[in-house]
Formats: C-alpha cells, sequence, structure tokens
C-alpha cells in the first residue's frame, strides 16, 4: 500500500513539474514559433526590397541575384539565433555548438563550399555576366543567373542548365559576347569546275546583302581546302552575338540559291570506279 502511494505521490510530482514548465515555456515557445514566422516574411520583403533596390541603381545585373541570395542567408541565421535565445537556449553555447557543428558541415559540404567561393570569384573578376553568351564545362549558352553555388545558362534549345560555380571558376570559359562581336564559320563547296573568282565574288555578295552582317572587321571569303570531291571556301562573316544563329541560317539559305542561280554546282561525295577484266 505504501509503495502505491509513492507512486502516486511521484506521478504527482512529475505532473506538477511537467505543468510548470509548460507555464513557463509554453508562451515562449509560442512566441519564438510567431516570431520565427514573422520573420522569415520580413526577410522575404527584406530582400526582395533589396533586389529592387539595386535594379534601380543599375547595378550590374549578375550581381543583383547573388546579392540577394547571400542577404537571405545571413538574415536567417541571424533569425534562427535568436529564436534560440528565445526559448532559452545560451547563445554563447549555442554558438559555439554552431560553430562546431559549421566546421563538420564544411568538411562534409567541401563541394559546395568550393562553389561558395567560385560565386565570389565570378563576382569579383567577372569573366561573364547576365546576358553573356559562353560555354563551359562542356555547354553552351546564355548566362540568365549567377547564384551563391550555381550559374545558370539557357541553352540554344532552351534547356536550363545548372553549372556549379567552382567547376566554371576553376576550368575554361569561352565568353562569345564580350568582344562585342562574334565570327560566324561557315564551309561552302563547289564543284572543281566551277570558276574560283565568280565563286568568290557571287559569295560575297551574299554576305554584302545581309544586314545583320558587319561592314567592320570586313567579311572574308577565300579557298580553304580542296577536298576529296569539292573545292572548299571558308566564308567568314561577323555580327552580334545575339544575331549569330539568324546569320548562320540566313547565310547558307541565300547562298544555296546564290549558287543555283549562278549555275554553280554543290558537288555530292562521288567516287570513280574501274573494272579491270581478266
Amino acid at each position: 500500500m505504501s509503495n502505491l502511494n509513492s507512486s502516486a505521490t511521484h506521478l504527482e510530482s512529475l505532473s506538477l513539474k511537467a505543468y510548470e514548465l509548460g507555464l513557463e515555456y509554453a508562451p515562449k515557445l509560442a512566441l519564438a514559433i510567431v516570431t520565427l514566422l514573422i520573420g522569415l516574411w520580413v526577410i522575404r520583403g527584406i530582400t526582395k526590397l533589396t533586389q529592387a533596390s539595386m535594379e534601380r541603381s543599375k547595378v550590374d545585373p549578375t550581381l543583383i541575384p547573388f546579392m540577394g541570395s547571400l542577404t537571405s542567408w545571413i538574415l536567417k541565421v541571424l533569425l534562427f539565433i535568436s529564436v534560440a535565445s528565445m526559448i532559452g537556449i545560451a547563445t554563447t553555447s549555442f554558438i559555439a555548438v554552431l560553430g562546431a557543428a559549421g566546421l563538420a558541415i564544411g568538411l562534409a559540404l567541401q563541394g559546395s563550399l568550393a562553389n561558395f567561393a567560385g560565386g565570389v570569384l565570378v563576382m569579383i573578376f567577372k569573366p561573364y555576366k547576365v546576358g553573356d553568351l559562353i560555354e563551359s564545362q562542356g555547354h553552351l549558352g546564355v548566362v540568365k543567373e549567377v547564384q551563391i553555388f550555381n550559374t545558370i545558362l539557357l541553352s540554344p534549345q532552351s534547356k536550363r542548365i545548372i553549372i556549379p560555380n567552382g567547376a566554371v571558376s576553376n576550368g575554361s570559359i569561352i565568353n562569345y559576347t564580350a568582344e562585342g562581336l562574334i565570327r560566324v564559320d561557315l564551309t561552302i563547296g563547289v564543284s572543281y569546275s566551277a570558276d574560283i573568282d565568280q565563286t568568290k565574288a557571287v559569295l560575297m555578295d551574299v554576305l554584302l546583302a545581309n544586314d545583320k552582317v558587319l561592314p567592320e572587321p570586313a567579311p572574308f571569303v577565300g579557298v580553304s581546302e580542296m577536298a576529296d570531291s569539292s573545292v572548299n571556301f571558308a566564308v567568314r562573316p561577323h555580327c552580334l552575338p545575339e544575331h549569330y544563329w539568324d546569320v548562320y541560317f540566313g547565310i547558307n539559305e541565300a547562298v544555296k540559291k546564290a549558287l543555283d542561280k549562278n549555275a554553280i554546282s554543290i558537288p555530292f561525295p562521288q567516287r570513280d570506279v574501274h573494272l579491270i577484266q581478266s
């Protein structure tokens, strides 16, 4: 009987302590949750406001999403520390634990840290910016956004390509836009019976007739190769980067029409076969 009374007394004591802890921490926990939700909403607004102000200030478009993401992460870390202190977690010990956890996480996420460092290097040295046509890590596309960890490209096929900044900063980058113009390399093959001077004149007329071909540097046409079945001409017009595909496809079409009009044949691969009778 005494054991039952002792157990009941112990259970009652635990219930009382639980009730007291609930009275003490429930308001703090509720306030912390409300603060967290409001804080995340405020951070989202601050991030959008920061990006909008940078856009109005005509800051480099490459920097805007990067700084927006960085601001958002810093404010969220500060918010979580504040919420933890509201619950009753000692801030100093929490920061110490956070630092130790950060070290462990940093060792485990070396690739992500390398991507962050790569993003910082891209921001500092600016090998490309938003809107540039670049080729990196075997991918070709227009830079749509530079984030903290990744660079977003849009390929000519409208595919979204995500490349880690660490790989971009440590690899080769071909920027087709940096110089303000781009050369279109075309090879046109004609028959061996065609007159070289006439063919060069026809090809040059096609280039000069295209309004997207730049007059400077001057377009070039010259014999590049005596191939198996054709005489190949190197056709080299320059244009603005955004006009590359218009010039590429437009010149090819116009060249075919011009060669047909001037009775200059475009040969197909052919082979002479000699039959030897025994």
